[in-house]
């Protein structure tokens, strides 16, 4: 029994000698100086001027932000909200070397853009996008960024919490943000969110005003699904039905004791989108549920294309089946009556309510909207 027990024992002592030396060779061992010093020659500083042409002086804002480099031939990552709408983009490498970038393309609702840069003839640092699928709350981060322009800034944090849905942010459709602890001011915006092995799991983006150590990045693995069709298309193609809402069913309905049907509440539609061109109503009475704001008075969408949409299986379902171009047909509730419609799903435009100026990166996480766009 002894001899099985010292078997175990040095079995399991070599696997931990084994583990640590692959994380070494990983570099995830490394301190956070030697972490730092490796990975913040493919940060960049971002600076961006915008011309407003409705002034008659000061009419050249300038922005800043970071950027982090992703590939051997001059792609830079960073947030739409830093560099989209601007007339000039300049960026700053580790090394004291300016070079102007080219916008390749920007989506302005995950607040992401590309942006690609001259290639020096010694080549040029890339930065590893990892996988944030993998990050657990607690795991050590770093964010490496220009906060109110102070070059190459490193803050220290963990992983405060994952999948954080944000809808009342103007960038945001649904999307599941990183919350971390590790200070984000503006000027990290764009910068990344490292993991203990130098891999950036987030893009820096937002936080709340007047909070103390709550921000926000965009996972890398949504980074990683939309990069391709950023730099094919210079832009994300997305579906445009144009309503926001709110699922409802029995539980909601038991709470107002009103003579609603179970689907889809229509509170929001987006002026010029085929919801309003087709006369759908949206809500005109706000009530507080749980703290929560409801409006009332607006279409019920009950079916789509042909799917009871109450159901959170279905409306996922059809949510996820959208494209440009394909016909949708929907059943909606109004004051007793029933009515369809159908019409063909044109491309969302940007909108005005998607943009995000750098500065005002300030997020409320009042309400639960589930947009439909």
């Amino acid at each position: 029994m002894r001899h099985k027990l010292v078997v175990i024992a040095i079995v399991s002592l070599l696997a931990g000698i084994f583990s640590l030396q692959a994380n070494a060779r990983a570099g995830c061992t490394e301190s956070i100086p030697d972490l730092f010093k490796r990975v913040s020659p493919a940060v960049v500083f971002i600076s961006a001027i915008r011309i407003n042409p409705f002034k008659l002086k000061d009419r050249v804002e300038t922005g800043i932000g970071t950027g982090f480099i992703i590939s051997k031939d001059g792609l830079v990552l960073t947030n739409s909200h830093v560099v989209f709408g601007r007339q000039a983009i300049m960026v700053l490498m580790d090394n004291g070397q300016k070079a102007p970038a080219q916008m390749v393309g920007a989506d302005p609702i995950l607040d992401l853009a590309v942006l690609r840069i001259p290639v020096p003839s010694k080549g040029l640092p890339v930065l590893r996008l990892g996988d944030s699928k993998k990050i657990r709350i607690g795991e050590e981060v770093v964010a490496v960024g220009n906060p109110l322009g102070l070059e190459q800034t490193l803050t220290r944090g963990v992983v405060s919490g994952v999948n954080r849905i944000l809808p009342d942010s103007p960038m945001s459709l649904s999307l599941p943000f990183i919350q971390t602890d590790a200070a984000i001011n503006p000027g990290n915006s764009g910068g990344p969110l490292l993991n203990r092995c130098g891999e950036a799991i987030g893009i820096n983006t937002a936080g709340f005003l007047g909070a103390q150590n709550i921000g926000f990045a965009v996972p890398s693995h949504i980074a990683k699904k939309v990069v391709p069709q950023l730099v094919k298309d210079g832009r994300i193609i997305r579906p445009w039905l144009g309503v926001s809402g709110k699922l409802i069913g029995e539980e909601f309905r038991s709470f107002l004791n009103f003579p609603l049907v179970d689907g889809y509440l229509v509170e929001t539609v987006e002026p010029g989108s085929p919801a309003q061109k087709l006369e759908v109503r949206g809500g005109v009475l706000p009530i507080q549920i749980a703290g929560e704001e409801v409006l009332l008075g607006g279409d019920i969408i009950t079916v789509a294309n042909g799917l009871p949409i109450a159901k959170p299986k279905n409306f996922k379902k059809f949510i996820q089946s959208l494209k440009v171009g394909d016909m949708v047909r929907l059943t909606l509730h109004r004051a007793g009556k029933t009515r369809k419609i159908e019409f063909r799903l044109p491309e969302r435009p940007i909108l005005p309510g998607d943009l995000l100026a750098e500065g005002q990166s300030s997020i409320s996480t009042y309400g639960k909207s589930t947009p439909l766009k």
